[in-house]
């Protein structure tokens, strides 16, 4: 088992996420489920949302912190004009990742794709496989029958190619 500590990137799921007063606890809300694995312990989310939602990211920390009192959640301002605008999100992701303080010897990151837009996601894969974002790719999908509190499933997906022996023999072959 790793002794680097798991953090993990995720956009905060404007409509997946949200839920009104105790409602909220009825359905599978991605970035609070993300924390409820035993087998994926989080020690830290980096929950990034737009400021006019920061409401909504306060509530999902408050529910983060009431479902895994070991997960902190730190809330980081991203504001996007248009989050379907390709060169607009690459840029302010890219950005992002120019500017954080990655220390791949003590931390393990991963990047949940599971929220935000498909443009968010293509930009998320783009960089992380150019290597701007030193992560593995983590899928989260809801349970198949909605219970109260389960969470899911969830899948992480290395783009470090060289792991995977099929496809590294089918490029050798190519």
């Amino acid at each position: 088992m790793s002794s680097r500590r798991r953090v993990v990137f995720g956009l905060l799921g404007t409509t997946l996420d949200a839920g009104k007063q105790d409602k909220r606890w009825e359905k599978w809300r991605p970035s609070i489920a993300l924390c409820q694995h035993d087998d994926l312990l989080i020690e830290r989310l980096e929950l990034i949302h737009g400021r006019q939602h920061a409401d909504l990211a306060q509530q999902v920390a408050a529910d983060i912190a009431a479902v895994s009192p070991e997960t902190k959640t730190r809330c980081l301002v991203i504001d996007l004009k248009n989050p379907w605008d390709f060169e607009e999100v690459y840029g302010a992701l890219h950005d992002f990742a120019r500017s954080y303080p990655f220390d791949t010897d003590a931390e393990d990151y991963l990047v949940n794709i599971t929220t935000g837009t498909h443009v968010a996601q293509i930009c998320w894969f783009l960089l992380i496989e150019a290597r701007y974002i030193p992560a593995r790719i983590l899928q989260l999908t809801p349970p198949k029958r909605w219970k109260s509190g389960g969470p899911g499933e969830f899948t992480i997906i290395d783009l470090d190619l060289s792991r995977y022996d099929r496809i590294a023999t089918r490029f050798r072959a190519e």
